[in-house]
């Protein structure tokens, strides 16, 4: 462990709620307390960042063992509902093959999203496994004071070979983390090819969007795969090619990956050859929006048409803006859209409810012309678990429209 092993609960500083906040909710399982919930007084504002403490209500009673963050709006989170658990390599190993045994048991390989943070009781953690590789993500300060031991009970519990930290996004910075990334253990000697849903991805492990592959997609390039046969199709902001792929595998005719990205595209690119797929599968470097417009000018015209952008409202004041965003998304997306064919619109945004985005979507496919039947909602697959009590674990939505 780090210099902040814990050795008894009776070691630990006590935090407090403020009166009259709501405590019920963290005794219901909601994991996180709010600056504007706890009593920010000198010592507590002294701890350091990812210090552990136990949580008391206004009443000085216990609610759990928390890590405190007073640099964060985020000021503590839920790790042991036991205030007087012990946060050593034992109780980290007990986490994670707690989490490995839910993804043994739903998939049949080692590729997956193994650690979904507070849902998997790991608040601020994300862990992507890739067969003997795996990244972690550790976006919350306590992860980042524990990584050598998280990675040190990852190698235990996975027997994966090498371990690399991303240090880097927003949400360290709400930390008030540096951006770092580093291999902790084992070595990186290019993409690591990914088998899934019959096709081969490479991810980039090091330099690669967040972990090097969305594996939250994965039921939903199931889905829309099981629509394109024989079919011609657009993936935007397709980043390595995850729809794309996947509806070639499914017996597409065609693909066209879509991204800003030059390193993504040629990542797809790999990825086809990989798969066997080079021969039907073509890129096009462009913003999205842009390109929309360039292809409705060409004529085009494709059977399914899928649009993955990345988060146009990372949090609640960019909703409004992100809301216009995917009703533009869908605008310029309709008319590419064959008669008969497929639109498939998704948000990773967890400040947009599912019904929001589908007003959103419905009055963009209005707006360009077009009508549409709604076939089939998706969210992000199993090894992304939800906690019932906090919305942000669920953020993956994906509608698929048929247009007439």
């Amino acid at each position: 462990m780090t210099d902040e092993t814990q050795d008894t609960a009776t070691t630990l500083p006590v935090v407090r709620m403020r009166p009259k906040t709501e405590a019920r909710a963290i005794r219901h399982g909601f994991p996180w307390v709010y600056a504007d919930e706890l009593v920010l007084d000198r010592r507590t504002k002294n701890l350091t960042p990812g210090a552990l403490a136990v949580l008391e209500d206004s009443e000085r009673r216990p609610l759990g063992l928390v890590t405190v963050n007073p640099l964060s709006k985020i000021s503590a989170r839920m790790l042991d509902r036991n205030p007087e658990a012990v946060i050593d390599a034992e109780w980290l190993t007990a986490r994670l093959q707690r989490a490995l045994d839910l993804r043994a048991r739903v998939y049949d390989a080692p590729y997956y999203r193994l650690v979904h943070a507070e849902a998997d009781g790991l608040p601020g953690v994300i862990i992507d496994r890739f067969g003997d590789a795996a990244v972690i993500q550790p976006n919350a300060a306590w992860a980042e004071a524990h990584i050598d031991a998280l990675a040190q009970a990852l190698a235990t519990v996975t027997g994966v070979r090498t371990i690399i930290k991303n240090g880097t996004g927003r949400a360290r910075t709400l930390e008030g983390l540096t951006e770092d990334t580093a291999v902790l253990q084992g070595a990186v000697d290019g993409p690591v090819p990914v088998p899934m849903n019959g096709a081969t991805y490479l991810a980039d492990l090091m330099g690669g969007q967040k972990t090097g592959l969305f594996f939250d997609q994965r039921p939903n390039h199931a889905f829309a795969a099981g629509l394109a046969k024989g079919a011609r199709v657009l993936d935007l902001f397709s980043h390595v090619g995850g729809f794309a792929l996947a509806a070639l595998a499914g017996g597409a005719a065609q693909a066209l990956c879509v991204d800003s990205s030059a390193p993504a595209l040629a990542l797809a690119e790999g990825g086809a050859k990989a798969s066997g797929f080079a021969d039907r599968f073509t890129t096009r470097k462009g913003e999205a929006f842009a390109t929309l417009e360039a292809l409705a000018a060409e004529g085009e015209s494709f059977d399914l048409v899928v649009c993955d952008p990345p988060a146009f409202a990372p949090n609640k004041p960019a909703l409004e803006a992100g809301l216009r965003a995917y009703e533009r998304v869908a605008r310029l997306a309709a008319p590419l859209v064959a008669p008969g064919g497929f639109l498939v619109l998704c948000s990773c945004s967890h400040a947009v409810d599912l019904a929001s985005f589908r007003n959103a979507c419905g009055r963009g496919i209005g707006r360009g012309g077009r009508r549409a039947q709604l076939l089939h909602t998706g969210f992000a697959g199993p090894d992304h678990p939800q906690l019932p009590q906090l919305a942000e674990s669920g953020y993956l939505k994906a509608l698929v429209f048929r247009l007439d």
